[in-house]
């Protein structure tokens, strides 16, 4: 079949057999990949710890009973809640508390507020690299926050479900995950790579490439002196030749 300079057919059925056959490339690089990625993780990325506390909004008209009202008023609650929690007014507050070198920015981006579905319960958790910190902070949050946003809302109160835990470890980095995404991204670019290489590489390998890329047909094949055996037998041809003269002079 011939093929014009405008166009080029893909072999996929030999695509899939140069990738078998280079697939040790794939291997390793995918190895290497992920051993960079572990490494990474582990020496360049600064470890994260995260300490979790909560509390439970309600905001009762009736102090003998809980109405559904109240359940409603309290599910509305946790929406400004969210906001009030980081606001400046009480990262300030906590930073002046503590005795903190960073800006009421850094200290709301630490700080994470999440409400499950259909509860009027509050997640505080705060991200920081020292595990203690994370803690300390957590717990001037439920502090700072509920004193604050009780006389801010005019609430009886807010009940602590609990303040914050002592983090066992690091939540990011994950070593395991960032070491499997690495050697699939290397496995991909190798084979990508490969691919690449196997799509551009216009080489004429046999007489058949001849007459698929040029549309010629092939009269005979010259086989090349390039291997071991064929090496080998030129030189007893050479020595034969060679003794062949000797004995006429």
């Amino acid at each position: 079949m011939e093929v014009s300079n405008n166009e080029r057919y893909i072999d996929l059925r030999e695509l899939f057999f140069e990738i078998i056959r280079k697939f040790w490339i794939i291997l390793v690089a995918g190895i290497l990949s992920a051993l960079l990625a572990g490494l990474y993780s582990k020496y360049f990325i600064t470890p994260v710890y995260q300490s979790t506390a909560s509390v439970y909004v309600i905001n009762r008209q009736n102090e003998d009973k809980t109405t559904l009202s109240d359940l409603q008023t309290g599910t509305q609650l946790t929406k400004d809640f969210k906001i009030l929690i980081k606001s400046r007014l009480i990262t300030e507050q906590i930073i002046d508390n503590l005795g903190l070198s960073m800006s009421e920015s850094q200290l709301s981006n630490m700080i994470t507020v999440n409400t499950p579905t259909d509860t009027r319960i509050l997640q505080i958790t705060v991200s920081h690299p020292d595990a203690s910190m994370a803690k300390k902070l957590a717990d001037a949050l439920i502090d700072v926050s509920t004193e604050k946003i009780v006389k801010i809302m005019e609430l009886e109160r807010i009940n602590v479900i609990e303040y914050g835990n002592m983090p066992l470890g690091p939540s990011s980095p994950n070593v395991f995950k960032n070491v499997l995404i690495g050697g699939i991204f290397g496995v991909f670019l190798s084979m990508a790579a490969l691919t690449f290489l196997f799509l551009f590489n216009d080489t004429i390998k046999t007489s058949d490439d001849v007459e698929k890329y040029l549309g010629l047909n092939v009269l005979g094949v010259i086989p090349l002196m390039g291997n071991a055996t064929n090496k080998k037998l030129l030189s007893k041809n050479r020595k034969k030749k060679a003794k062949q003269l000797i004995r006429r002079k």
